[in-house]
């Protein structure tokens, strides 16, 4: 086996697919990263759990693959020179020429590496790269890490009557965001974990071009250029979102959302991490009162609002609250209540923007 390239194209595909490598593992092969070299180089890093793999061009004078360890192999081109770089492999060593820089590791054979999984019967539909980032970035805020439900670390995708809406929930908030689409089949809704979606993201550029997806009855892919995700769904039952969203409301009230997301922030400034006191709002009319006291100190502010408030109470995390208005893809948002206790829903004033946001109210005591 043996190739030539640009050094830094080598690097780009390596630390694209090392993204997907385990970072541990009893299977020494699932730490490297495959290299093959056929009509072009490609480049796979998979866990088991999901895949990344990548093509890029290459002068490839002698086919063939190797499995090489994918920290010291990322380490390696990030430390070589600029150049062409030379890449080949005679008894499973592995020799990396660039400049006068040259390394011989010893690779594993690629037979001991376990073959990705086929998509069949795959339902496909393609998206705007832009688009696709943009519904992922203001919704996998609300994404769970917490692994005691599973089902909650990753976004449910529903396509149903040309529109695709992704949604995402951890037990104490909600993210929606919708998107009317065209050019798939039948509807179909697929839990995708947060892993791949973070990959996703960052793969995905600012531009119109597309995004392929693929889905299957277990797994899912992204063709995002030369590259492909490939992911294990998620299985369960997500949350009925529908029937958990408010439908009417006893107070609603517009307000700029820079201003309102200014306001929390200051006096956040007072919460103690490890305690984290919520923060107290009273709506009144035409003003949002805050107030937040804890052992260090106590702060007060106000934030001006369009709409009558009627003195109701509601106790929010900030950190919750605040994510909600650094996400929202709106200048102005409406805050849509009933009680101290019932869910708070922050949408667009004009509805113009296709999302909907969800948080759940902390309980306040006496003296918060």
């Amino acid at each position: 086996m043996k190739f030539s390239c640009e050094k830094y194209v080598l690097q780009q595909a390596a630390l694209s697919a090392a993204r997907a490598v385990a970072s541990k593992s009893p299977v020494p092969s699932l730490e490297g990263l495959l290299v093959e070299a056929g009509d072009a180089v490609c480049i796979t890093g998979y866990d088991l759990k999901r895949a990344i793999y990548t093509n890029m061009p290459a002068d490839v004078a002698e086919q063939g693959s190797i499995v090489i360890n994918a920290r010291l192999f990322c380490e390696m081109l990030r430390r070589m020179p600029d150049g062409v770089l030379t890449f080949s492999v005679e008894n499973n060593t592995v020799s990396v020429k660039c400049g006068k820089a040259h390394f011989d590791v010893i690779g594993i054979s690629a037979e001991d590496y376990p073959e990705l999984p086929a998509i069949e019967s795959a339902k496909g539909l393609e998206l705007p790269q832009n688009l696709l980032k943009t519904m992922i970035n203001e919704t996998s805020f609300a994404i769970s890490n917490n692994d005691a439900r599973p089902v909650y670390t990753g976004s449910l995708f529903e396509l149903e009557r040309n529109e695709l809406r992704i949604v995402s929930v951890d037990g104490y908030r909600l993210a929606l965001r919708r998107e009317a689409v065209e050019g798939y089949g039948e509807d179909c809704s697929f839990i995708v974990p947060g892993t791949a979606l973070s990959d996703l993201e960052r793969f995905c550029e600012d531009s119109e071009e597309t995004v392929k997806l693929a889905v299957g009855d277990k797994y899912i892919s992204f063709t995002v250029g030369d590259t492909v995700i490939l992911s294990r769904l998620l299985e369960g039952e997500f949350l009925n979102y529908r029937k958990a969203i408010p439908e009417s409301f006893r107070v609603t009230v517009k307000v700029d959302r820079a201003e309102l997301l200014h306001v929390v922030e200051r006096v956040s400034l007072i919460v103690d991490d490890k305690v984290r006191t919520p923060l107290r709002l009273t709506f009144n009319q035409n003003a949002i009162d805050f107030l937040c006291a804890t052992p260090m100190g106590k702060a007060e502010d106000v934030c001006p609002c369009e709409g009558d408030g009627q003195g109701l109470e509601i106790g929010f995390n900030d950190r919750y609250l605040s994510d909600a208005l650094k996400n929202a893809p709106a200048d102005e948002v409406v805050l849509c209540l009933n009680t101290g206790s019932s869910p708070c829903i922050l949408k667009a004033a004009d509805e113009s923007a296709n999302f909907t946001y969800m948080i759940l109210p902390v309980r306040l005591r006496a003296g918060q």
